[in-house]
């Protein structure tokens, strides 16, 4: 439904680097910088998610990010611990979601619940 999403972070280059650590198991890069200092993650040179600096705190938001493996799961989870997310629930099934429900969950640095998932059987 979503062709991208943007969001006010209070410091840019450090949510920029921990999205991109934390997101790098997902196949995310950087992909472009907008003119007024925005910055465009996402895979294959398309942008999904846009980053920019915001003097007021924004409201935390959860975003889930699909993973095409519960290994990618696993490494996200570990690359945004690494990266200085605070654990919100590890890598492992939510079976009160659905069955093959597999997340992984961290608090990023701008209070944003940040989560991988993938939906198919082991």
């Amino acid at each position: 439904m979503f062709d991208h999403l943007g969001f006010g972070v209070r410091d840019l280059e450090a949510s920029t680097t921990f999205f991109l650590a934390a997101l790098a198991p997902l196949r995310v890069e950087l992909v472009m910088k907008g003119p007024d200092g925005s910055v465009g993650l996402g895979r294959d040179g398309k942008p999904s998610l846009w980053l920019y600096e915001s003097r007021t705190a924004p409201a935390p938001l959860h975003l889930a990010f699909v993973a095409e493996s519960r290994a990618q799961v696993d490494a996200f989870h570990a690359a945004a611990l690494a990266a200085g997310a605070q654990d919100h629930g590890g890598p492992g099934l939510r079976p009160h979601y659905h069955p093959n429900y597999y997340a992984a969950f961290v608090i990023g640095p701008d209070g944003h619940n940040v989560e991988a998932v993938i939906h198919r059987p082991a």
